[in-house]
């Protein structure tokens, strides 16, 4: 083969099958949605926008997929650890169930959770006898004074609030996980066992040694995370129920889809653009922030 020879073509051939690919399947259904949007005008959309249906169910999702998105970079560092620096019985097993959500069908999902966290399920019902109880915020506004936030205290988990959390990750566990081992298994442990020798604490060692390591690998697996989680609709909706506590942004598209008093599509895409908009800046926001901690490890790597 000539030094000049490509095995793929090259460049312009490249990137116009690139270009068309994504205008097919990106820019143009997000266009689309976008011009549909603006025959609402900016009054009726800034209306839309800011009802208190939409506004409750838009402040929800993002909280529940925040929450979720959070709560796998904690478990999900766990699993990708045991797994990236562990051998143990079963470990290939463990290791394809991680990937599991990837191809279980997200309705599955949710009449499983469903079951499960029922208050006749197993899990359910078992904590449902031993009392179990925990708080949840609601935006109650400014009109009545004090604190615009009050909390509401639910006794079950499935059509209830943590009941969607769980289903969002459940959904999201396997982005962090798949992320952040590949880098775990590159880790050198040449420097965790120099400082270990100087005296340092295993808290000391994963604090100033590992943890700056893996910063941007945990940043970039709480994006696809949150990101999954605000999209999220297959398994939420058999945990969540028809209630208005626990609506997420997808639920109210679909109404204002099939129930033509609820709203019109020109309206249920004012809400899915909202929804694009806010998923935009929070991932906009942690990609730089994974950008900065790079930075900073690079630095720290050249001095």
């Amino acid at each position: 083969m000539s030094r000049g020879a490509r095995v793929l073509p090259g460049l312009s051939l490249s990137l116009g099958v690139t270009v068309l690919y994504l205008s097919l399947v990106v820019l143009l259904p997000l266009s689309a949605l976008f011009l549909r949007t603006a025959e609402l005008g900016w009054g009726r959309f800034y209306e839309v926008a800011t009802s208190s249906w939409v506004a409750a169910a838009v402040r929800f999702t993002l909280g529940a997929s925040i929450l979720a998105a959070l709560l796998n970079v904690v478990v999900g560092l766990l699993i990708a650890w045991v797994l990236g620096r562990y051998t143990f019985p079963f470990s290939r097993a463990i290791d394809a169930v991680i990937d599991l959500p990837f191809a279980l069908p997200t309705a599955v999902a949710g009449i499983a959770l469903s079951t499960l966290y029922a208050e006749t399920g197993l899990l359910g019902g078992a904590l449902s006898s031993v009392g179990f109880r925990y708080p949840w915020p609601a935006w109650r506004g400014f009109a009545g004074g004090g604190w615009p936030i009050e909390w509401t205290v639910y006794d079950r988990i499935s059509l209830a609030p943590l009941g969607v959390v769980i289903a969002m990750a459940f959904v999201g566990l396997p982005f962090v996980v798949r992320t952040v081992q590949p880098v775990i298994e590159d880790l050198s442990r040449d420097v965790e066992e120099s400082a270990a020798t100087l005296g340092a604490s295993r808290l000391q060692i994963f604090r100033a040694v590992v943890l700056p390591e893996l910063a941007p690998a945990l940043l970039t697996g709480f994006a696809l995370a949150l990101a999954r989680g605000l999209g999220e609709y297959g398994s939420v909706i058999f945990i969540s129920g028809n209630r208005p506590d626990t609506e997420i942004a997808s639920q109210v598209i679909i109404k204002m889809i099939e129930v033509n008093e609820t709203g019109t599509y020109a309206d249920a895409t004012a809400v899915a653009v909202l929804l694009l908009g806010a998923s935009f800046a929070l991932l906009l926001a942690i990609n730089l922030l994974q950008r900065s901690a790079a930075r900073g490890n690079a630095g720290r790597a050249a001095g």
